[in-house]
């Protein structure tokens, strides 16, 4: 808005439809209502009839539409608010972007939580990022194993150390880190460039490793890997660059390019194979920048832990179970086993908190507590470094307990300490539920239940 103006910048429209499972839903309410009975195939035809269909609109995350200074936002599209909200800081384009996305230019403007886990790291520690050496022994042990963190693989459940960095921390990722144990930075850039394209490695450069015939440096990881291994082995600059270009977008290779492939003595067969193979490549500078953040981390992770799980918290974690994180380490592993014994069932939403729970795990196991909020002390959002063993969480890990009632309870408190859980309720906005889930777990013992006093309170 600032670069272009408010009337050449809009939000890229989105279209919200009715899932599946939310068309099974009204289906089962529409029999419930009517009094009917109907069989499965009706049911499943008429979820069919409602999947798909409008529901809302929205914003696209990151799309920005950018109006040439020429022309107006109505030779393209109509606009308007999203989920005709008159107070959104945008406007959007009334027609899906991917309706109008061959006739004006698009920027994605993503958001990243590295960079804000990297500057809290850096707030928290005083410790410039960029001063953060790529080679310590420290840290690239953590792709190999768990040792750098003192602690067993069976105490955190994972054979490598990586949980919680980024790029590195799926179960699919440490997955390769188990059949390649890559111990260099240009490993790690395979690594990074393998599990981000698309049939690069699974059923690929992984049966390449198992079968013996090549190693992980000599896997094709990135798209620039093509070109220059191609350059290498005496094929034509233009032919090489033209090869990547088509293997890179899943086009395969043309009859005749293949044909100087194979007259080339120093191109293996194998590598046409697998370039056969590939749907889609990631560039190599992308592929070092994740590395670079990532690397600088984890070695946060390894040299200042509980900063490392104080800022994961705060940044990366959105689903919490304070109860069982503020128990120790048995009442988190509990929890874990109660969501993984699930298996596919688990809900998207236990998922993710299962995620946060390793990591709570592997910060318990580490010999540090994680403790409930603290009425008189707990930010709204951030956890906060307590004392040199302790992570405080803030209101907004209380299970139901959303960002603006956090912002209220704080608000409140600056402006004079709560006398009562019927003050706290009522300065900050808290309701009953929530006030009864404090009690249960001892945050509100020092209140009374209610502001008016007692003459014989403390006589006794």
């Amino acid at each position: 808005k600032v670069m272009f103006g408010e009337d050449h910048s809009f939000r890229a429209g989105t279209i919200g439809t009715v899932a599946d499972k939310t068309a099974y839903g009204y289906v089962k309410a529409y029999e419930r209502d009517t009094g009917q009975q109907l069989r499965g195939a009706e049911i499943d035809r008429l979820a069919q009839g409602d999947t798909g269909v409008k529901r809302t609109t929205g914003q696209h995350p990151a799309g920005i539409l950018i109006v040439p200074a020429d022309m107006d936002i109505y030779d393209f599209t109509p606009i308007q608010y999203p989920a005709d909200d008159q107070n959104a800081a945008w406007m959007t384009t009334h027609f899906d972007f991917h309706s109008i996305h061959d006739n004006i230019l698009k920027m994605d403007v993503l958001g990243h939580d590295d960079p804000t886990m990297i500057r809290m790291l850096q707030d928290l520690s005083g410790v410039e990022p960029k001063s953060i050496p790529t080679d310590d022994p420290g840290v690239m042990a953590l792709f190999s194993g768990t040792k750098s963190l003192g602690v067993t693989p069976e105490q955190i459940n994972s054979k490598m150390g990586t949980l919680g960095i980024p790029e590195f921390g799926t179960r699919f990722v440490r997955g390769m880190l188990e059949e390649t144990k890559p111990i260099t930075f240009s490993e790690l850039l395979q690594i990074s460039g393998l599990s981000h394209g698309t049939d690069v490695w699974l059923g690929n450069a992984e049966e390449l490793i198992k079968q013996g015939i090549v190693t992980l440096k000599e896997v094709i990881g990135c798209r620039d890997n093509i070109m220059m291994d191609l350059i290498h082995w005496g094929m034509e600059d233009s032919m090489a660059f033209n090869i990547m270009e088509h293997v890179r977008k899943g086009r395969g290779i043309p009859d005749d390019w293949q044909k100087a492939m194979r007259e080339n003595e120093n191109v293996p067969d194998w590598y046409i194979e697998s370039c056969l193979k590939i749907k889609y490549m990631f560039p190599k500078a992308h592929a070092t920048a994740y590395i670079l953040m990532a690397l600088r981390i984890a070695w946060f992770k390894v040299h200042y832990p509980l900063i490392y799980y104080t800022a994961y918290f705060s940044v990366r974690a959105e689903d919490f179970d304070l109860a069982a994180m503020s128990h120790g380490k048995e009442a988190v592993k509990a929890a874990m086993k109660e969501i993984t014994d699930k298996g596919m069932d688990a809900s998207t939403k236990e998922k993710q908190l299962l995620t946060v729970l390793e990591i709570a795990n592997e910060c318990l196991e580490r010999g540090f507590k994680i403790k409930m909020i603290d009425v008189t002390k707990s930010d709204s959002h951030n956890f906060l470094i307590q004392d040199d063993h302790t992570i405080l969480a803030p209101f907004r890990a209380v299970p139901g307990l959303g960002d603006n009632v956090a912002k209220q309870i704080v608000a409140a408190r600056e402006e004079k300490p709560f006398l009562s859980k019927e003050d706290l309720a009522n300065r900050g906005k808290v309701s009953k539920t929530l006030i009864d889930y404090m009690t249960t777990n001892h945050v509100l013992d020092d209140l009374p239940d209610e502001n008016q006093l007692s003459l014989f309170d403390g006589l006794f």
